[in-house]
Order: C-alpha cells, then structure tokens, then sequence
C-alpha cells in the first residue's frame, strides 16, 4: 500500500456543498443538495437513510460515476487538499481505483459471468499499475487471500461462488490498485445476517490494517453500529444530522434520526415495539417546502413548512432541525396535522 497520509494537514477527502441535479422530461431536479463533509485516514463514515435519500447519488458523485442524465451543479469533491474533476469522466479515469475505488452492491450483477474472477481482480492492476499478466494475477490472488478467499479458488466463475464470495471479491478488486478510499454501496444488501457480519467485519479489518477512509452507504443503522466511527443521516438529498456512532444511538437529535432508530429492533429490551416512519419519503418532483421531513414529522411546527433549517454545530455533531435552531419557532402543531 502507500502512504495514505493526506498532504498539508487537508483531510483524506473534502466533500464541499455538493449538489447534483438529474435531467428527467425536460426538467432539471435537485437529487442531492449543499452536501458536505469530510473524511480521514482509517476513519469509517456511514451515510443513511431511507431508498431515495441521496446516498448512492452523493457516492457516485464522489467517484465521478454520475449517469448520463444526472450533472455536479454546485460544489466540490478535494482528494488530500486537491480538487477532483469530478464533472469530467475522462479526467477522473486517473483517479478511480487509484484513489477512490467502489464496493457496489448485487456483486451477481456487478462481476462479470464468463471471466474467472481472478482476471477481472487483474485486470485493473494491468490497466493502472502497468503490472504485467503474470504479476497482475499473483497480485489478484494475493488479494484473494486478504478477504479470506483461497487463492486457487481464482479460477472459478462468479456463478461458481457463494454470495459472501462474491462480495469478498468485490472488496479484492477494489483494492486491487492501492486506493485511499473505499465506497461500499449497500455492499451487504443480499446477503443474509451471518454473512452481512463477516463482510462488515472484513470491511472492518481492512480499514484498520490498510488504513483506509471507508464510505459505508447504507439504509440501515444497525449495520453501522460496530463498523463506523460517524453517522451522516440523509433525507431528501440533504445531510440532516450527523455525529459519533454513540452520540446518534445515545441521544438523536433529528427526529427523522430519532424514527431510524426506533424501527431497530432491540434485542436488549425485548419488550420494545418496533416503530415504522409515518408516510413516504419524497421523490424528486414532490419535495416538500422548507424542511422536507415536515409532512411526516411527529414534532413538526409551522416554521418548518416555511423555512430550511440550518446545519448547526451542537455539543453532539450538528443538525439541521427546527428544534435545535436558534430560530424561534412560530408554533407547535399537531404530528397528525400535516400530511402527504
């Protein structure tokens, strides 16, 4: 690996109110808005949030992996002080794998079905490193060995492989070209519960052992709890809370943060009943005035029809809601009063 230690004190990487709008009909529709934050060597950060909320958007982003129809109209993506070109795919090409580099979920879909795996974990490292076949595929199998996989077991196709297997592959060629950073997008979505730990614990040990800044895109706390240092809580494209592992669980400060964790079940209190979110979550054509999570708020007041809260910084992470702004607050209203 090389050194991964940012340059000039800059964190590993700066997300600076990154906005993107997708093209649909005619029309162009925020789908993530003024996103920032940052993220450092080893540290894991966790972004969350319902289907919907911008998280994969603001990955893709990050690695320049936009779709044709979706464009950066705001902000900045900074790789140790320095900013990516993330609005121009030829330019990027340098840059992914290299520097940042992508777990994507359904790893079926995602790996080739007529290429063994140990050439598809190669080929990158012939692309970007300039190895040569042979080194390229020792190197595959090398890193085959890293995520638990045994390195003759390279030769099979994907079909041949479990699901856990397959994604221990994904996670092999994401590594394959030294990167600083690793996006795991939903990476344990298919998996079943046993597997989803191994595969968090492996991402877990990586991060430690290769000091690597991971990105843990997810719609489920519980997954995040023993695998991230940060929580960043989404909701309609925009970062609503963020803090600590232990601050978000102790004490949530967003309602919508507060609903999250409630429709976890708890296996310490068995007494407690599962809480579902009230309503749908909005689509790019239906955004809500002022706080988008109003119309299915249970502590909404009239402020929050009419006005965007701030992100503000609070003892505990910050949080952008009506509650903890230094606004006053026009009234309370009823949590059945407003609806979709």
């Amino acid at each position: 690996m090389t050194d991964l230690a940012p340059k000039n004190g800059a964190p590993l990487l700066s997300v600076d109110g990154l906005s993107v709008d997708y093209r649909l009909k005619g029309t162009s529709l925020p789908a993530i808005s003024d996103v920032s934050f940052e993220l450092k060597a080893g540290e894991a950060v966790a972004l969350v949030g319902e289907s919907g909320s911008g998280k994969t958007t603001t990955a893709m982003a990050i690695a320049g992996l936009l779709p044709p129809n979706a464009a950066v109209s705001a902000g900045a993506v900074r790789y140790r002080g320095e900013r990516l070109p993330i609005e121009d795919d030829a330019a990027m090409r340098p840059h992914r794998w290299s520097e940042t580099s992508v777990v994507f979920q359904g790893a079926m879909n995602a790996l080739n079905p007529v290429h063994r795996v140990v050439r598809q974990i190669a080929e990158p490292c012939m692309l970007k490193l300039g190895l040569s076949r042979d080194k390229a595929r020792a190197k595959a199998m090398e890193l085959l060995e890293l995520v638990g996989i045994p390195g003759d077991r390279g030769a099979a196709y994907p079909h041949e492989l479990s699901g856990g297997m397959r994604q221990r592959v994904m996670i092999a060629m994401a590594l394959s070209c030294n990167p600083s950073i690793v996006i795991g997008d939903e990476p344990t979505t298919a998996l079943d519960v046993i597997t989803q730990a191994q595969i968090l614990k492996l991402l877990g040990e990586l991060r430690v052992r290769l000091n690597l800044g991971l990105i843990l895109i997810t719609h489920d706390l519980s997954v995040v709890a023993e695998a991230c240092n940060r929580v960043m809580i989404m909701y309609a494209g925009r970062i609503v809370e963020e803090g600590s592992v232990a601050d978000i669980f102790a004490a949530p400060r967003h309602p919508y943060t507060q609903l999250l964790i409630a429709s976890i079940a708890d296996p310490a209190s068995g007494n407690r009943a599962i809480q579902s979110i009230p309503g749908d979550p909005p689509n790019l054509q239906t955004r809500p005035s002022g706080c988008a999570f109003h119309p299915r708020c249970p502590s909404v007041m009239d402020i929050c029809a009419a006005a965007i809260p701030d992100f503000e910084r609070t003892e505990r992470g910050c949080v952008a809601c009506h509650l903890h702004s230094h606004v006053q607050p026009l009234a309370k209203v009823s949590a059945h009063a407003r609806r979709y």
